[in-house]
């Protein structure tokens, strides 16, 4: 009985190691390249249940995926001659097993390659431009240039570069304060401007309203001077017209005037009898006759 259980146990232990040994799978996340003594035979793309040669032919996988490379910091020199340390990672997967395992074997190959194409293709196209663009203006349509540059050079190694970003751009720790420094040297200049223009606008606006002041005070005198023309003109006509209806009550009412304006009440004042002045006050005294 226990011999019988053994020859089974063994035949089943053959079935399931020749089974390993002639069959493969391949999942759906990995491709396949088939190998007979070094050189490649067969590429397998697809998902399934494959058979090979036993001891003769030996399987090796590959990623389908997309694979992240995370590349060091670099420093990149731009156009205007800023120091930019750029710290950029890349997408990237493998379309091609054949080339990519005759060029670079493994993925440990194809990111010392992809290291090289990257860094570059980074330092190529962001010496182009200056430190505003790279940073702020163009910095999408840069990565694009790069991506584009990095995937057409990496298709020789079996390698589609999909995206190449940049994390981060920095100065330098050197050049940070004078960089600050030229910032702030360059705001205080536009600070000055906007305060010259500031104060010729200013100086518009007064002497504008100044302007508007003085045709407005012109205008007012003006209308003034023809109401207090046309008011003396007529109290000259009712002067004149009173004076021509009663002159001698015109000319009384006149003196009673010109005392109170002349002799306000404490005052003292020396005339001669003989003064027109005193016309009025003469006129009005008892005759010596009594009468």
């Amino acid at each position: 009985m226990d011999r019988r259980w053994l020859v089974v146990g063994g035949l089943v232990a053959g079935v399931v190691l020749g089974w390993n040994l002639v069959c493969f799978t391949v999942p759906q996340w990995w491709q396949a390249m088939v190998v007979q003594l070094g050189d490649p035979v067969r590429i397998v793309q697809e998902p399934g249940l494959y058979f090979r040669l036993p001891l003769v032919q030996q399987v090796l996988y590959f990623d389908r995926r997309l694979l992240d490379y995370d590349a060091a910091p670099n420093e990149v020199l731009t156009r205007d001659k800023q120091q930019l340390v750029v710290d950029n990672y890349t997408r990237w997967r493998i379309v091609d097993p054949l080339q990519f395992y005759r060029s670079v074997r493994d993925e440990r190959g194809a990111q010392s390659r992809l290291d090289d194409i990257v860094y570059s293709n980074v330092r190529e196209t962001l010496g182009r431009h200056t430190l505003r663009e790279i940073v702020s203006e163009k910095r999408s349509a840069l990565m694009r240039e790069v991506t584009e540059r990095s995937d057409r050079s990496a298709r020789q190694y079996g390698i589609e570069v999909i995206d190449v970003r940049m994390r981060r751009a920095d100065l330098p720790a050197k050049n940070e304060q004078n960089v600050f420094n030229r910032m702030r040297t360059e705001r205080e200049r536009q600070a000055k401007k906007f305060r010259a223009e500031g104060d010729e606008e200013a100086r518009k606006i007064r002497s504008e309203s100044d302007k508007q002041v003085q045709i407005l005070l012109a205008e007012a005198r003006r209308e003034a001077d023809i109401t207090r023309g046309a008011g003396d003109a007529q109290a000259i006509k009712i002067f004149a017209d009173a004076y021509a209806r009663d002159p001698d009550f015109y000319a009384f009412v006149r003196t009673l005037e010109a005392y109170r304006a002349t002799l306000p009440e404490g005052t003292t004042a020396i005339l001669s009898p003989d003064s027109d002045f005193l016309r009025l006050l003469r006129r009005m005294q008892p005759a010596k006759d009594g009468r």
